[in-house]
């Protein structure tokens, strides 16, 4: 019988900071228009997961949470992502504003993670697999624009650049993934 005890070693709390910011400030829809039950049902439980992820990390497991890698200085991200989304938006409304800002953070808001991996040198097999299926989840969205373009003539530059960017900066990862992990290998950077 193997006994497995929860902890959240290797897992970058300010990571999962950046996306509970970037679900919030995608969904403020939710507080002026109502699509439909589905819809509304699915933003709250991507923000209400986000932050109860949150809570995890930095509350119920925070004797396992490793503070001492995860430095990332997200200032560096929030701060030019703001202005970008102040500058480049489809309209310029508090609200727009601010899903543009959510979709630029979320194409970054992996680097804290990424960051904390290569300050430890590896990563456990787990948490591997959980940044690739994240990863793998905005590579899908490129099949989906495409999609949507070829379908519905529906083009979204801001969200196809931002996806792009995104997709980049996970391609380090997604070869030592295809390399290493999924030989039975753990995760461990050269030095």
């Amino acid at each position: 019988m193997v006994c497995v005890t929860p902890d959240v070693a290797g897992i970058s709390g300010k990571s999962q900071l950046l996306f509970a910011l970037v679900f919030t400030t995608r969904y403020l829809d939710l507080l002026t228009s109502f699509i439909s039950l589905y819809n509304t049902t699915m933003k709250l439980i991507y923000i209400g997961c986000a932050y109860a992820t949150v809570y995890l990390i930095y509350v119920k497991f925070k004797a396992t949470y490793d503070g001492n890698h995860d430095t990332f200085r997200v200032e560096f991200l929030v701060v030019p992502v703001g202005g970008l989304a102040f500058l480049v938006n489809h309209d310029f409304s508090p609200l727009e504003i601010l899903w543009t800002f959510s979709i630029y953070l979320e194409s970054v808001s992996i680097l804290p993670q990424l960051f904390m991996i290569s300050k430890t040198g590896e990563a456990e097999t787990i948490t591997t697999h959980y940044l690739f299926f994240l990863g793998l989840y905005r590579a899908l969205y490129l099949i989906n624009w495409v999609w949507r373009f070829y379908f519905e003539g529906f083009f979204d530059m801001i969200a196809i650049v931002a996806g792009i960017v995104q997709t980049i900066l996970y391609c380090d990862f997604f070869y030592l993934y295809v390399t290493k992990v999924l030989k039975g290998k753990k995760l461990s950077l050269p030095a």
